[in-house]
C-alpha cells in the first residue's frame, strides 16, 4: 500500500511540474473554467437562499387566504362572510384583512398598504418598510402625505420602520390603522380585501378549502403550501432566465474545454512517447492525465464555488440582484442567510468536473498505446 501511495505522489509531482510547463494554456483554461462555475454557482446559491428566506418568512402566514373573484378577477370581500367561515368545522379563527396598493409619483413606485392584525396602530401613525425609508428619506417621526381616493390630502406620521430581516417581502409595505386605510382607499366598512383563516389540523387544509369553495361559490381559497410553491416557481423561473442568458458562455466553455481536453498537442504526445520509452506503463500515463484533469477541474470548481459564496452572501450580489429579486423600483437590501443545497452542488460538480476529467483520459490512452518511436518521430 505504501509503495502504491509513493507511486501516486511521484505521478502527482510530475503532473504538477507538467502543468507549470504549460502554464499559459492551463491558466487560460483555469480562468474560463472558474468563471463558468462562478456564474452557475452564484445563480444556484442565490435562488436557493431566496426560496429558503421566503419559506421562513411565510411560516407565520395564514393557513388559508380566501379571496372573492368576479369574472375571474380579484374583487372586494363582504365582511359578513367571516361568520360563514367560522362555522366550518376545523376552522380555528377567521378574520378580514385589509390591504391594497398606492402609487407614489415621487418615487414612481407602488406601495403596499396594509392594516396590521398583530400590531394595531392608532389613527395617524404608520410603519414603513426599509425600501420606502431609503427611497423617500423618511425616518421615524417624519410626516408623509398621501392623496386619498377623492383627491384630499392625508398626512400620517412615521412611528417606526420595519426590520430589514423581513425586507424580502416588506420593502414596499406601509402598515396603518383601519380608519386611515379606509379614508385613503375609499373602501366601505362592509368590505375587506380578503379573509384569513387559521386551522386546527394542518392535515385538513385541503378539505376545508374544498368546503369553502362548495359553501360560497366564487370564493378562491389559497392554502399556505400553494403560496410557497408560487414563490418557488417564481424564483426557479427567474433563475432559469438568468442561466439561459449565460448559456452561450457555458456552451463556449464546453467547446473550449472539450477541445483542450480531447486534443493533445504535439508537445504532449512527444512527452507521452518519452515517458513510455523510459519505462512508464500505459496505466501510469492514464493516471497522470487523470490527475492533470482533476487538478485543473477541481481547482477551478472550488475557486468558482468560493467566489460565488462570497459574491452572494458577503456582497449585495450585484450581478444578479435586479434579475432575481424582481423589484422594479424599490429594491430590498438585505444580507441573505447562507443556505446550501448539497444536491445542487453535486449536480454542478458532475456537470463540470467529471466530464472534463474523463475527456482528458481518452486521448491520452490512445497516445499511450502507440509505439513510442512513432510518437517521437511524428
Amino acid at each position: 500500500m505504501k509503495r502504491w501511495i509513493d507511486k501516486q505522489k511521484n505521478i502527482i509531482d510530475f503532473t504538477l511540474s507538467s502543468l507549470l510547463r504549460r502554464k499559459g494554456k492551463n491558466t487560460a483554461l483555469f480562468l474560463v473554467y472558474t468563471l463558468i462555475v462562478f456564474l452557475l454557482a452564484s445563480v444556484m446559491f442565490y435562488t436557493y437562499a431566496l426560496k429558503k428566506e421566503a419559506a421562513l418568512i411565510l411560516q407565520n402566514a395564514p393557513d388559508i387566504v380566501v379571496q372573492r373573484t368576479v369574472a375571474g378577477r380579484h374583487d372586494l370581500m363582504p365582511v359578513k362572510y367571516v361568520e360563514e367561515m367560522r362555522k366550518i368545522r376545523g376552522v380555528n379563527t377567521a378574520s378580514p384583512r385589509l390591504w391594497g396598493y398606492y402609487y407614489d409619483p415621487r418615487s414612481r413606485a407602488n406601495f403596499t398598504l396594509m392594516v396590521s392584525e398583530s400590531h394595531p396602530l392608532p389613527a395617524g401613525d404608520i410603519i414603513i418598510g426599509s425600501g420606502i425609508s431609503r427611497s423617500l428619506r423618511a425616518f421615524r417621526g417624519d410626516m408623509m402625505t398621501f392623496r386619498t381616493h377623492d383627491g384630499d390630502l392625508l398626512t400620517l406620521q412615521v412611528s417606526d420602520i420595519l426590520s430589514t430581516e423581513s425586507e424580502l417581502v416588506s420593502a414596499d409595505i406601509i402598515l396603518m390603522a383601519e380608519e386611515d386605510f379606509r379614508d385613503l382607499s375609499g373602501m366601505a366598512k362592509e368590505y375587506a380585501t380578503d379573509l384569513t383563516l387559521r386551522v386546527r389540523n394542518q392535515e385538513e387544509l385541503r378539505t376545508i378549502a374544498g368546503k369553502i369553495a362548495d359553501l360560497l361559490p366564487g370564493m378562491r381559497p389559497i392554502i399556505k403550501d400553494e403560496m410557497l410553491r408560487t414563490y418557488d416557481s417564481v424564483f426557479d423561473w427567474r433563475s432559469g432566465m438568468v442561466v439561459l442568458m449565460i448559456f452561450s458562455s457555458v456552451l463556449a466553455f464546453i467547446i473550449f474545454a472539450w477541445d483542450k481536453a480531447s486534443g493533445l498537442s504535439a508537445e504532449e504526445r512527444k512527452e507521452i512517447g518519452i515517458l513510455k520509452a523510459i519505462g512508464w506503463e500505459t496505466s501510469d500515463v492514464i493516471v497522470m492525465k487523470f490527475w492533470e484533469g482533476a487538478v485543473i477541474s477541481l481547482t477551478s470548481f472550488l475557486t468558482g464555488m468560493v467566489l460565488a459564496y462570497i459574491h452572494i452572501f458577503f456582497t449585495p450580489a450585484p450581478l444578479f440582484e435586479g434579475a432575481l429579486k424582481g423589484w422594479s423600483v424599490l429594491y430590498p437590501s438585505f444580507r441573505l442567510t447562507p443556505f446550501i443545497n448539497p444536491y445542487q452542488i453535486a449536480t454542478l460538480f458532475f456537470l463540470t468536473v467529471v466530464p472534463y476529467t474523463v475527456a482528458t483520459i481518452v486521448p491520452s490512452w490512445r497516445a499511450a498505446t502507440v509505439d513510442p518511436d512513432s510518437i517521437m518521430r511524428s
